[in-house]
Parts: C-alpha cells; structure tokens; sequence
C-alpha cells in the first residue's frame, strides 16, 4: 500500500465540485444514510468519510450519549458540519442514557467532551439552530418511512435510539435497506470490561433488543476486526498534515488524545493491540459505501449476553445456531486495507 498519494476526506475542492454537480441530476441514485452517533473522535472521522462519498446522500444525524453527553455529541457533530461545509444536514438530539440504569461516561480515552478537551467550550456558531426540535428517534423513524427500502442505518455508538425505535414502530426494521453497526465483539475479548465492547456494554439491553429484533440486513464491525486491521501511524500524519482545514481539524482534537499516540498500545500483550491507529467507525461506514472492503465475514446467529459480572454486554456467536433463531448478522472478518484507504480518503485528480 503506498500512502503518498492518499488525502483526507472532503477536502478537496474536486470531491466539493463532484459532489454539487451530483446534487442536480443523480438524487435518485444516491445511497441514502442515516448515521447514528455518539460523536467522539472516531465517529467525527467517519462522519467525515461518508460525507465525502459524492454518491451518498446523509439524511440525517442521530446523536446519543456514550463517548460523552448527547449535549456534547450535538455540538461535536455540528462543529463536523460545519468544518466540512455541511451545514445543510439536520442534526437531532437522542437518548441521553441507556435503557436500564444511569449513564457513566469514560472521560479517559476521547476526553470529557469527545472530542479531546482541546476545543473552545462554547457552542460552535449555528449550533442550536442546527439541531432540529424532533428527537432522533421519532426523525430516525420519519425520514426511513419516508423512504422504505432505501435507507441505510449507520450506528457507531450505543444502541439506545435503535431500540426505542422500534418500540414505537415494531415495522421500522422492516423499512431499513440494511444496518451498520460498530460494535460488540466476536472472542469475548473486551476493552472496558473482560468480554464486554464499548458500545455493547453502554446499553447492553438496547444492543440485546436490536440483535434479536431487527431483521433487516445487519452487518457488524466487531472491535477485534478493527483492531486487526489497524493503519499505520505514517498514514494518520499524512492525512493530518494536509493543509486543509478537516485535516487541521484532525490533528487538532487528536494533538492531546493519548488514544492517538504511537505509544498506544506499546505494552499491551494481545495481538489486537500494538502499533498502528484504528479508525474505528469508519469501518462500519466504508462497508456501508463499498462492501467489496470486506474480504471475509461470517454469517451466523448472535445474542447479547445481559447477565454476569465478566459477560455482560458481550456479544456471543452461534455458528451452529444453537439458538434455533431464524435472523442471522453478517460479521466482519477481513478488509482490503489498500481498497479501504483509496476508496474512503480518495486520491487526488
């Protein structure tokens, strides 16, 4: 793979042009996206890879708790927005704790905000005017009615708004093209608990409601997959040092984040830790935009393990569906690393 030619998403004014001349006469065409968030670091550089996708068209942004506050998610997902000239995509304000027990946000690894305690505190201009009064869940449900079999749901967070929408509208998984999910995991290996992902072990009765009750199309970006198919550190400061301002952007909130080190990891003795940075999220996007990224997954019954001390939140594989369930996920192995980078950060015309 070579890195001299790869430049970071939706700054050049070629991809801008691209996408305004697309907006006239390939509406019809476009994927459609909903991105369901708890806009943290990794969440921020996704967003950014979908956006600068000429061919997808972002209805939508749900915003939850879980990097921090939603309050704090709202503000990190408009000042995204706004840094990639985005501002016309409506943002809505979702869950702001889980289903069952309180809300206790991780401040150590994205910092108190999200996005790397290095921004100023207060509301990025445009802000509230940005985030539209409907909740996400009830927007979430709208914009997928209003356009049933189209819409790709893109979730890189807890699952909270995912399970309360299909409280309110049983049908609403039916009305999905397909799901995206970051999260869970497929060894049992965990990083805030023993055996237990992030994103699972925020809400692991919502990320249980959703596993057994959506049976659209659902595939899976397990943390261990992204671990093992990590960039190297050479890359993220290529892409960082551009002279652009999402890449100024970048290099900005990840300057005092030690999950941005080339230390991170060093003394970890698992093979899924060491060098490299991991865009965790953009994964569960790029094989949204291009599933040719994925070179292999497994296709096999899962379940949320709600109980335990060690297990709970973990997200247990059933290859011989022992389980008798009807409803199978499609869980990432592999990735084409070289098609990843070149189809999600382009190369220059």
């Amino acid at each position: 793979m070579t890195l001299k030619n790869f430049h970071f998403p939706l700054i050049s004014d070629q991809v801008l042009l691209k996408y305004t001349r697309l907006q006239g006469g390939r509406s019809m065409t476009q994927k459609l996206l909903i991105i369901d968030t708890d806009c943290g670091i990794d969440d921020a550089q996704a967003i950014m890879v979908a956006l600068a996708q000429p061919d997808v068209k972002v209805l939508g942004i749900t915003c939850c708790f879980g990097n921090t506050t939603v309050d704090h998610v709202c503000q990190n997902v408009v000042r995204v927005l706004s840094v990639c000239r985005r501002n016309e995509i409506p943002v809505f304000k979702g869950s702001a704790g889980p289903l069952v027990g309180a809300f206790n946000a991780l401040k150590d690894h994205f910092g108190t905000d999200g996005l790397g305690d290095v921004l100023k505190a207060e509301d990025p201009v445009g802000c509230k005017d940005q985030i539209k009064q409907d909740n996400a869940v009830t927007a979430m449900i709208r914009l997928v009615s209003e356009n049933p079999g189209q819409v790709s749901l893109v979730a890189l967070g807890p699952l909270t708004n995912l399970a309360l929408a299909i409280r309110l509208d049983p049908a609403f998984p039916q009305k999905l093209k397909d799901l995206f999910i970051m999260g869970g995991n497929m060894e049992g290996k965990g990083n805030v608990s023993v055996c237990g992902e992030f994103n699972f072990v925020m809400d692991p009765e919502s990320a249980y409601v959703v596993l057994e009750e959506y049976i659209c199309p659902t595939y899976i970006a397990t943390w261990e997959f992204t671990c093992r198919n990590k960039l190297p550190w050479d890359f993220f400061e290529k892409i960082t040092d551009q002279d652009q301002a999402a890449a100024h952007f970048m290099k900005t909130i990840t300057s005092k984040c030690w999950a941005f080190s080339r230390e991170f990891g060093v003394n970890k003795r698992d093979v899924l830790f060491g060098q490299g940075f991991v865009p965790y999220d953009a994964y569960a996007v790029a094989a949204c935009i291009d599933p040719s990224v994925v070179l292999e997954s497994v296709e096999c019954a899962v379940r949320v393990e709600l109980q335990g001390a060690l297990g709970r939140g973990m997200m247990a594989l059933d290859p011989s569906n022992m389980l008798k369930k009807n409803h199978r996920v499609t869980i990432m192995k592999t990735c084409d690393l070289a098609k990843f980078v070149s189809d999600m950060f382009g190369t220059p015309g």
